[in-house]
């Protein structure tokens, strides 16, 4: 079952360019991302403590996912969490740094 919440959270980019795009990613309690598929490998760096649920549409799983997979993620802690979230686009680039 999808989730229902109408807070959105609250993207900032904090880089993007050819190689990566990072976002830090803040929510209030209840809030989600809204539903949105990755293009590109990405990695989640935690800044809080936080319960996390992640929803596919089918079922709630864990947070691992290849690119392309549509998902909607949401905070069920009891308190704000943020993390950051780096969009691999071009590994190659980021070797040559």
């Amino acid at each position: 079952m999808a989730f229902k919440c109408t807070i959105p959270a609250t993207a900032t980019v904090q880089q993007d360019d050819e190689a990566v795009r990072i976002t830090r990613w803040d929510f209030a309690p209840g809030a989600v991302t809204g539903w949105h598929r990755h293009g590109w490998p990405y990695v989640v760096v935690m800044l809080t403590d936080a319960v996390m649920r992640i929803d596919d549409g089918a079922k709630e799983q864990s947070y691992r996912r290849p690119p392309g997979v549509e998902h909607d993620v949401m905070n069920g802690s009891a308190h704000p969490i943020a993390f950051v979230e780096i969009e691999i686009k071009r590994p190659e680039a980021l070797a040559q740094a």
